[in-house]
């Protein structure tokens, strides 16, 4: 019975580790996702160290990315920038994989 337990205690503690890495790709690459924003933006420096904490925050509205897309969609169409929900999502893949690159050369 020792090895079931022991087992299961393995398999939740891999569940954890498995979702706070999920949670920490997803708020680094929200980061860089709203550091590219701003650039295309034209926001100052100061601006941009805001705008990425918005799109982060923005993660948390509801499940998934397309909250994340919409913010950045509005606010991008709003500054006039020709950028187009589908160049969002090429983005969003791209900073996904630089957050996972970044993240494992830490670890």
């Amino acid at each position: 019975m020792t090895d079931f337990h022991d087992r299961e205690r393995a398999e939740e503690a891999k569940f954890a580790f498995d979702e706070e890495n999920a949670f920490k790709i997803a708020a680094r690459r929200n980061r860089l996702l709203g550091e590219w924003a701003a650039e295309v933006m034209g926001l100052t420096a100061e601006e941009t160290d805001a705008y990425k904490k918005a799109v982060v925050q923005a993660d948390f509205e509801e499940a998934g990315d397309e909250d994340v897309i919409r913010k950045l969609l509005g606010d991008l169409t709003a500054a006039d920038c020709d950028v187009s929900e589908g160049d969002i999502r090429a983005k969003l893949e791209e900073k996904t994989v630089e957050a996972k690159r970044q993240l494992m050369s830490e670890g």
